[in-house]
């Protein structure tokens, strides 16, 4: 089973548009709907969608109507009651796949909430192959929270085997950069170009003048900042490059994906669908470049459809992907 962690959830409205967004003006939509959301939400959403076990916790009353929304799609899940409504956001999609989101900041969780959150978690990973945690932290979260939480895991008498859970997180800014800089172990962080080149700043890597766009194009410096990350304590870097693909670097080697021509609808929670394809094509047995091309297929998929819908595992074509060797390029003579 996957287990996942949304500490922010949201129930996520979209508005497609049939022609691009002008400001200031009437626009009518033809296309609205609500999904439930959040970034570990979205990978329970599309790992089920793939006929995969897993349980998604968060912070919610039981008749929240994104709580309700997740049992009648037949999602298990585990939340603690809040007394606040979970927060809505709204995506904006235009005819080109051109994407805008507003986000609410999220319900202010109190100590007990957190404290509370961390012991389902710790108690949900004894049998649990893989722990995802995913998504911003919301206001009264402490920046230390994804680090004291594996920290908590880890220490857990009752994991499912000595080493507990594989841990895979995909978030950014400060709770991203206190984890990898806490030393904690975990097997897997997911960043998107612009979140990878924040990571290694805060961590006191030279980036020169890079920008997400660069790193995007030209996946071996991407592959190269992602290596500067490495450590005992962290055990491998997937990386989505947008519209370009996405690469996987591990202690032993990288590997780069191009992702397939499609017709993005919408990207929202494309990046979420690509790490639920690597978990699941880790379960299945799947070497690191089927893991790769998994989740690249994952993602494309979850682009070519409206909203946030996830894709089922037969829309996703991974064998028509092609996974090559990245060569190495130490970081003392890469030019930013």
């Amino acid at each position: 089973m996957i287990v996942t962690l949304t500490v922010n959830p949201s129930f996520d409205r979209t508005v497609e548009l049939d022609a691009p967004l002008e400001r200031g003006q009437v626009q009518r939509a033809v296309v609205t709907g609500q999904e439930p959301g959040g970034k570990g939400v979205n990978v329970s959403r599309a790992l089920h969608a793939a006929g995969c076990d897993t349980l998604a916790i968060l912070p919610g009353a039981s008749a929240d109507p994104l709580v309700v929304a997740l049992e009648a799609s037949g999602i298990p899940t585990a939340t603690v009651s809040i007394d606040a409504p979970i927060r809505s956001n709204i995506t904006l999609t235009e005819p080109d796949g051109t994407t805008t989101k507003l986000n609410d900041p999220g319900v202010h969780l109190s100590a007990q909430t957190v404290a509370e959150l961390i012991d389902v978690v710790v108690a949900s990973c004894a049998s649990a192959s893989w722990l995802v945690l995913a998504g911003s932290v919301p206001p009264g979260v402490p920046d230390t929270f994804y680090a004291d939480l594996v920290r908590a895991v880890r220490a857990a008498p009752n994991s499912a085997d000595s080493a507990g859970p594989r841990i895979a997180v995909d978030s950014s800014g400060a709770p991203l950069a206190a984890l990898v800089a806490s030393g904690e172990r975990v097997d897997l962080i997911k960043p998107n170009a612009e979140e990878l080149l924040q990571l290694a700043e805060s961590q006191g890597l030279d980036t020169g003048s890079a920008t997400h766009e660069e790193l995007e194009a030209d996946p071996a410096l991407a592959v190269s900042l992602a290596e500067a990350l490495l450590s005992p304590a962290l055990g491998a870097v997937l990386v989505t490059l947008g519209s370009h693909g996405a690469a996987l670097v591990d202690s032993g080697a990288a590997w780069f994906a191009p992702a397939p021509r499609i017709v993005a609808r919408s990207t929202v929670g494309a990046g979420d669908c690509s790490l639920a394809g690597y978990v699941l094509a880790d379960q299945r047995g799947d070497l690191p470049a089927g893991r790769l091309a998994q989740a690249v297929a994952h993602g494309a998929a979850a682009a070519s459809l409206p909203g946030t819908t996830v894709p089922r595992l037969d829309q996703t074509h991974p064998e028509q992907l092609t996974v090559t060797t990245l060569p190495r390029i130490p970081a003392e003579r890469i030019t930013l």
